[in-house]
């Protein structure tokens, strides 16, 4: 398993996750993924979902 993920909504960069105590950090690539920045995630594809939520306008799971 990788230490470190780049995460896309469609073609546009979100962020990168990197391996850290309890799952995987965000960080934002772009202001509009601001509000996961610093977030821990499970795994990448936790990470991927939320940053298609907050894409689409979604509210972000608790």
């Amino acid at each position: 398993m990788s230490d470190t993920y780049i995460i896309e909504v469609g073609s546009q960069p979100a962020g990168i996750i990197v391996r850290a105590p309890g799952g995987y950090r965000f960080f934002a690539a772009t202001h509009q993924f601001d509000r996961l920045e610093g977030q821990v995630f499970r795994n990448a594809r936790e990470a991927e979902r939320a940053a298609w939520r907050l894409a689409s306008g979604m509210p972000l799971a608790a």
